[in-house]
């Protein structure tokens, strides 16, 4: 409780449905004193994951089960294919049950793109994974176009 400062009232997490995780991030605040937001609570996956890409966030996939993917994901963006393999396969849309993870690399309010320059997908213990090996740090397009809409 004490690495929290007094001015942090809550915490946010994407949980859509999984309760376990619900309990735990209501628990874990709890003890802190602080709230646990939850705002994706019980919304439909594939709106929640439309919504984010049609928002502007790009979502490199950094981490997949080996038995649900293969390491051609690795590196690839959460687009429209991506949601069509998991749609084909039976996948939870978002992950929940841990089947793949992202990492965001751009997004409206993004400053700097993450551009993931070089890269080699790995395996262990049943999971695929992105290893980084090299990224740069464009400045992101969007924010690009709101310094310019706000000069207009």
């Amino acid at each position: 409780k004490s690495l929290i400062p007094n001015s942090v009232k809550g915490m946010v997490f994407g949980d859509i449905y999984l309760q376990e995780h619900k309990d735990w991030a209501e628990r874990v605040c709890g003890e802190l004193g602080i709230e646990a937001i939850e705002p994706l609570w019980g919304q439909d996956p594939e709106r929640v994951l439309l919504e984010f890409i049609d928002a502007g966030f790009e979502a490199t996939v950094v981490s997949a089960k080996t038995d649900l993917f293969d390491d051609k994901w690795m590196g690839q963006k959460l687009d429209g294919e991506f949601l069509s393999h998991l749609k084909d396969n039976n996948i939870d849309l978002c992950g929940e049950n841990g089947e793949y993870h992202t990492f965001v690399t751009d997004g409206p309010m993004f400053q700097k793109k993450i551009k993931i320059t070089k890269s080699q997908p790995i395996t262990r213990d049943g999971y695929w994974f992105l290893d980084t090996l090299e990224y740069s740090l464009p400045i992101a397009q969007s924010y690009i176009q709101n310094v310019q809409s706000k000069s207009d």
